[in-house]
């Protein structure tokens, strides 16, 4: 995966710049970038991928509908993706290496700061076993150490094993978040996430879509009980 945590943003802006208008992404948008970033697509792909699936659209006769989902240019991403994977030769472009982001120490103990604060105030679910809570005061001790130890320093910590270490934190959370959730919940948002992947389903293949309802869960559930992404990802 490249070396670059705008990974998100860029995305989004380019998409709603191509769609010419403002268009808040969805639970299913934002879990389908998740599968790109997990499936280590580069963002070169993704930016490629939506200016195809644009201009395919810009060429259709009839435009009676709007784009209105990421979705939508999913297939023209995987397309690029795989075009770059074979024109690349294992090499990284210039454009990768230039994009790395100019985080400095200070904003990243910040955003490991802040937190450890939200996740203490976070609404956490509970059931007869499974409780969140004893992780969660872990865990926000975890990221205060770790910002402490940045500032002491005063140096940006290495990206990728500072990622590394919050997305064990974040799996460990989400795991134990979703053990004590009540099933109806985790039923509801899986109906969901099957109601507003089924227009695209076609266009994706079966690991697709079990990877897109893996993130589509992740996401909500997170949200619904108001705690934060770990990632770097989500720095901006």
């Amino acid at each position: 995966m490249e070396n670059y945590f705008n990974y998100f943003t860029e995305i989004e802006e380019h998409f709603q710049k191509r769609r010419a208008g403002i268009l808040l992404l969805s639970t299913l948008d934002w879990a389908l970038i998740e599968t790109w970033k997990s499936a280590g697509v580069p963002l070169d792909a993704v930016l490629r991928g939506i200016d195809d699936a644009f201009d395919k659209y810009d060429q259709r006769p009839s435009k009676s509908k709007k784009v209105n989902s990421l979705a939508y240019c999913s297939q023209a991403v995987l397309a690029a993706a795989e075009d770059m994977k074979e024109a690349a030769v294992g090499t990284a472009s210039e454009d990768e290496i230039k994009r790395e982001p100019a985080f400095d120490a200070a904003q990243i103990v910040t955003f490991l700061r802040s937190n450890a604060d939200k996740l203490m105030l976070g609404k956490l679910p509970s059931r007869a076993g499974f409780s969140p809570r004893e992780l969660v005061a872990e865990e926000a001790q975890s990221l205060r150490e770790i910002a402490q130890t940045i500032e002491t320093s005063g140096k940006v910590p290495r990206l990728e094993d500072l990622e590394r270490r919050l997305t064990v934190l974040e799996e460990k959370l989400f795991a134990v978040l979703t053990a004590a959730t009540d099933d109806d919940v985790l039923l509801q948002v899986k109906a969901e996430a099957d109601r507003d992947i089924a227009p695209y389903r076609r266009n994706m293949t079966a690991g697709q879509v079990e990877q897109l309802h893996k993130q589509y869960l992740h996401k909500r559930i997170m949200e619904r009980f108001g705690v934060p992404r770990l990632s770097l990802f989500y720095m901006h």
